[in-house]
């Protein structure tokens, strides 16, 4: 099997972007990395509406497992029961419900559920902006 190699141009927008990520999580606030974790969820989810919009289930597989877990082992893994109390019990039963929801439309290529998990988590998301990152510029595709 062949493939077409990333143009140099491509190669280095990747490096600048990877630099650029890198340099932002490690400066960033704990605050500002739960932004970030909802970004990246976000983001994996609009490219698996991509991919299963055209067809590809592969990729749509992909993006499905890493926005899972982001939202798994970073968002509701970094919730505090001991601190947060019933709220925080209900954010992880939120995210739990998202989780599922991902998983569903992966199994059955469900547009449906996807939008469903999408919106849950962009109104989390959004929150979350509001609450504790007010400075923050999630992309386009957070909302």
């Amino acid at each position: 099997m062949t493939y077409a190699p990333r143009s140099r141009s491509a190669r280095a927008t990747g490096s600048y972007a990877t630099i650029g990520l890198e340099t932002e999580v490690l400066g960033a606030t704990p605050e500002r990395l739960i932004s970030l974790l909802f970004r990246g969820a976000l983001t994996s989810i609009a490219q698996a509406r991509h991919y299963l919009q055209a067809g590809n289930t592969a990729e749509r597989g992909k993006a499905l497992s890493k926005a899972i877990d982001i939202v798994d082992s970073g968002l509701k893994a970094g919730v505090s029961t001991e601190r947060g109390g019933e709220v925080a019990r209900l954010l992880i039963a939120s995210y739990e419900i998202i989780i599922r929801d991902l998983m569903l439309a992966n199994l059955h290529n469900d547009a449906d559920k996807l939008a469903t998990a999408e919106k849950q988590l962009a109104d989390l998301a959004d929150a979350w902006y509001t609450a504790a990152d007010p400075a923050f510029k999630p992309s386009s595709s957070s909302s």
